[in-house]
């Protein structure tokens, strides 16, 4: 338990600090904040010594100095005047310094993103990145500007008043100050047990924001397997959990409020007795020193009640920075080496050297691996589901680093050039289709935003994508959602059949690329391609081994190692595990 707390403490502790980088940036608002902070407190302390002269001029019946009062009146009145205005200003100062801090926290966050390496992403639930950003930033805003607006004057109205107290009198300002600590004894009991319950309570908040977006994103599968009641009862059971622990962290956090408010009424109480009998012994200190006594020890307390509450809200907003800068502190991606070459118009000369890589250490996937590619020659890459084939395509674009080994183009070591120029030279075209949300123009053009529409056509009819273009209400300028709308899963691989087509790379990836095309429309894709690799490296993966019959090199795998190697004759003159492949889908039964 002991170490717990004390981790606890260093993981506040860190996310603090962090917090405090982020707010240096704008110490210029900060210190405007100070400082209006502590005119509004002056100006507030100020006006209980002017209540207590009004109240020392009311001298008794018929005996009022009306001019006095009036007099005080006034300056009563211009005190809360500026006090607004200084308030104003200063809450004007904590939102500007607050949402900008958010701002920066924000875009940092989704920078990381972007620069994560692809097995972060992997191992993760994407809802639960998404509650990162927007939830739990959201919280963490809400706090710190709570911090901001209150922490500030809280603890200059504490440090005002003490010394108003002492400088009117020591005795009755020494009850307060020996009361005082068990405020912030109960304060401190409470926060330290809310921190690890709101970390708790953000963390299933985002495994439920996961779960979410997971069903929605998957609701035909759902329908289709009947699982609309199990995923219910999955949906339940993490809203019980998330119910259950954030009634603990609400019930211990509403905790501090009444305690703190109880041990500020003993310091009010206090103050009236002791005052009470200071105006009846000692003659100096008159009944308006004790109103203004009163409501110093009324000021004096009512920051701690104001405090605790941001205490809890400050727990709450740490645990939820703390989520959010795990994600920012998470290893990036191998950078670029600092003198990386940019590959403008790659030969397409593809060279894997002893090339072995495993997701993950314990469990072995490809040893060892060599392959030499000419420029301009088409290489398929066949084999059972798992036996290594996308993996390679990942190494190839660089989404992931080889262990061992090395992995060329044109003779260089991808790892001494920028990512970004290795993939610009290569076309890719996956299973998976990725559509973003605009109109079908802007998907085509993705790779070449500069295209003209007379390029945008022809890619699309060499694409076989024109003829259902022009179908849709507003052809090429139809919007739609990064889902693809209405668009059946063809017609999303044709656009992105399509986006390849517009730009023309030198090299080539085609990873099941026709997967969900009718048999008609494939042949006439294939006749596409083939014209389109004329002169182009291209790794071809695919099941249907009829597509890959005119490759130059066909690799056979199997787990993570190439069994065999050669043409389509040369394979299935061989009769060996291709050649099984090949006759289980064209056996005749």
């Amino acid at each position: 338990m002991a170490n717990r707390r004390k981790a606890t403490k260093t993981s506040q502790a860190a996310t603090l600090k962090q917090v405090l980088q982020y707010i240096r940036k704008y110490w210029f608002l900060v210190g405007v904040s100070l400082v209006l902070a502590a005119v509004t407190v002056v100006l507030t302390l100020y006006i209980p010594i002017l209540i207590g002269h009004a109240v020392d001029l009311l001298l008794g019946k018929g005996a009022v100095d009306f001019d006095g009062v009036f007099s005080v009146m006034k300056k009563i009145g211009i005190a809360m005047i500026l006090t607004a205005v200084a308030q104003w200003v200063m809450n004007t100062c904590n939102n500007h310094i607050t949402y900008h801090v958010v701002k920066d926290i924000r875009e940092a966050a989704f920078s990381k993103i972007e620069i994560l390496p692809l097995k972060y992403l992997d191992a993760h639930a994407y809802g639960d990145i998404v509650s990162r950003v927007i939830a739990d930033v959201d919280t963490f805003a809400d706090g710190l500007l709570m911090g901001f607006t209150q922490l500030f004057t809280g603890v200059l109205t504490i440090a005002g008043t003490l010394v108003f107290m002492l400088m009117t009198s020591i005795p009755i300002a020494l009850v307060v100050v020996c009361i005082t600590p068990v405020s912030f004894l109960v304060a401190k009991f409470i926060a330290t047990r809310t921190y690890s319950m709101f970390k708790l309570q953000s963390e299933t908040r985002g495994e439920q924001t996961s779960l979410i977006e997971e069903m929605i994103g998957n609701q035909k599968i759902v329908k289709t397997f009947s699982r609309e009641q199990a995923v219910r009862e999955q949906f339940a059971e993490i809203n019980g959990r998330l119910q259950s622990c954030s009634l603990k962290a609400i019930f211990f956090s509403s905790l501090t409020n009444p305690c703190t408010r109880f041990v500020n009424s003993l310091v009010y109480a206090g103050v009236g007795i002791f005052g009470a009998i200071a105006v009846i012994r000692i003659p100096t200190f008159t009944v308006g020193a004790l109103s203004c006594f009163l409501s110093y020890a009324n000021q004096y307390t009512k920051p701690f009640n104001e405090i605790s509450g941001v205490v809890t809200e400050l727990q709450n907003a740490l645990a939820c920075a703390a989520r959010i800068f795990e994600l920012i502190d998470e290893e990036s991606q191998v950078p670029e080496m600092q003198n990386a070459v940019e590959l403008e118009h790659a030969k397409g000369q593809v060279k894997l050297e002893d090339v072995s890589f495993s997701y993950v250490p314990e469990k072995k996937l490809i040893q060892d691996f060599n392959l030499e590619v000419k420029p301009g020659q088409r290489v398929a890459i066949v084999g059972p589901t798992g036996c290594g084939k996308t993996t390679v395509i990942n190494l190839l674009m660089r989404f992931y680093d080889v262990d061992r080994g090395c992995i060329r183009v044109d003779g260089c070591d991808i790892r001494e050039m920028t990512r970004g120029s290795l993939r610009t030279n290569y076309g890719m075209v996956l299973q998976e289709t990725w559509l973003r949300t605009g109109t079908i123009r802007d998907n085509i053009c993705m790779g070449k935003p500069d295209a003209t529409d007379e390029e945008v056509i022809a890619a699309a009819k060499a694409a076989h994508a024109h003829s259902f273009i022009k179908r849709l209400p507003n052809g090429y300028d139809t919007v739609i959602t990064e889902d693809g709308g209405s668009l059946s899963q063809g017609q999303k691989q044709l656009l992105c059949i399509a986006r390849v087509m517009l730009c023309l790379p030198p090299m080539l990836i085609l990873d099941e690329a026709t997967s969900s095309i009718d048999t008609r429309t494939e042949l006439k894709i294939q006749n596409a391609f083939a014209t389109m690799m004329q002169g182009r490296t291209s790794f071809i993966v695919a099941h249907r081994l009829s597509t890959i019959r005119e490759a130059d090199i066909i690799l056979v795998m199997k787990d993570g190692n190439i069994i065999e190697q050669g043409n389509h004759e040369e394979l299935l003159a061989r009769g060996g595990f291709y050649a099984n492949l090949y006759n289980s889908q064209f056996a005749v039964v």
